[in-house]
């Protein structure tokens, strides 16, 4: 597939999703989607790819849904657009390799979302991230009920999805909503540095413990998770790369 909504670059061992319509603050249509699943089929296909960034050409990250989608759809049609909304939102929560947001500008409404389903968030101090949802009659996606309160507590999120307000990148990394804030011209240096620090790990043991991690967000119970960490391990040491990993780390600690 040819895309025209979002750019896709490879660098070493970590893949760039830049979303590219910043005529209109990368604001998401429904091409915008479909190109971006489409990628992931990609990345995750693709071996050498260890781990992915979103990003935003421009002045943002996304602003969010393309109003102009919307403006004819019946509530059937929208619907259908919701429910693969969400579809796309399950496969990057549910993405086998890390991701990082690379939050460089506005983040709202469902490009906010998009930043929440990634692992980690990076964001420009300037940015401005936001739900102004309750602020143009709508509701939240992505499942941001949960993640949001999952990053900053249940009186946090409310706060954030009742006001409707926006926040910087400083004031989301005070509150954990953000890993780290950093001023605008360092932020794709400082994404790629994550990344690489993560790609030099075991991709194997990458993908078990961010399935570890996505149980123990309350899919399973305490005992089932940790079975589960029994059987993840075993999986890890059983493999050739355990053995070259461990050769490795012992000749760094010398």
């Amino acid at each position: 597939m040819d895309y025209e909504c979002i750019i896709y670059q490879e660098k070493d061992q970590v893949g760039l999703i830049k979303l590219n319509r910043p005529k209109v603050l990368n604001a998401m249509n429904r091409q915008l989607w479909i190109e971006l699943q489409d990628a992931l089929e990609k990345i995750q296909q693709n071996p050498e790819i260890k781990v992915l960034i979103f990003t935003g050409e421009g002045r943002a990250f996304s602003t969010g849904a393309d109003l102009k989608d919307s403006k004819d759809r019946s509530i059937e049609d929208y619907r259908k657009y919701l429910e693969s909304l969400q579809e796309a939102s399950r496969k990057i929560i549910r993405f086998e390799k890390p991701t990082i947001a690379a939050i460089n500008g506005y983040a709202l409404g469902s490009g906010y979302e998009l930043a929440l389903a990634c692992d980690i968030r990076i964001a420009a101090s300037e940015a401005l991230i936001g739900s102004p949802e309750a602020r143009v009659t709508s509701s939240v996606t992505g499942g941001a009920f949960r993640l949001v309160q999952d990053l900053v507590g249940p009186g946090k999120a409310k706060e954030l999805l009742f006001t409707a307000e926006n926040i910087n990148g400083e004031e989301a990394e005070k509150i954990g909503l953000v890993n780290k804030s950093v001023p605008l011209e360092t932020l794709m240096d400082e994404a790629y540095e994550m990344a690489n620090k993560i790609a030099a790990n075991s991709p194997f043991s990458l993908k078990l413990i961010k399935k570890g991690f996505f149980m123990a967000q309350g899919e399973v119970s305490l005992e089932a998770l940790m079975d589960y960490e029994v059987e993840a391990c075993l999986a890890c040491v059983s493999t050739k790369e355990r053995q070259e990993s461990l050769q490795t780390f012992e000749k760094r600690k010398k």
